[in-house]
């Protein structure tokens, strides 16, 4: 924690810019295009151009989101060598996407077994 705080307000930002980041990927990416996909199989009554549309939407996501994390993290790299800090030999973002994982995990159970239910309902409809 001390060594959080010793990297000063723009390498915390850059923290929270990456765990942003990772969430989004973790959790933004698949329930975005699955709701795009649920769209496209509406209108076009085709569960394979739902799929293709979902499978082609989550690859260019994550080709977007990757390469902008892997930057960020070496901003903070050179943040924290510009203040002198010493590398442990991991990074940041290895850190950060754990955290990020680790909530969407914890998130995903909230919802699946205390919103949800793992089930199907049995209200009539």
């Amino acid at each position: 924690m001390r060594n959080l705080i010793r990297t000063g307000g723009s390498g915390v930002l850059l923290l929270l810019i990456m765990l942003g980041g990772g969430l989004l990927l973790w959790v933004g990416v698949p329930v975005g295009w699955l709701y795009i996909g649920s769209q496209v199989q509406a209108k076009t009554n085709s569960l394979g151009a739902a799929l293709a549309v979902m499978f082609a939407g989550v690859l260019v996501s994550i080709f977007a989101i990757v390469p902008a994390l892997g930057w960020l993290n070496g901003k903070h790299a050179d943040l924290r060598e510009a203040r002198g800090l010493e590398s442990h030999g991991n990074t940041a973002l290895e850190a950060v996407m754990t955290i990020a994982a680790v909530i969407a995990v914890i998130g995903f159970g909230v919802w699946f077994f205390l919103i949800e239910g793992p089930g199907p309902s049995l209200a009539p409809r």
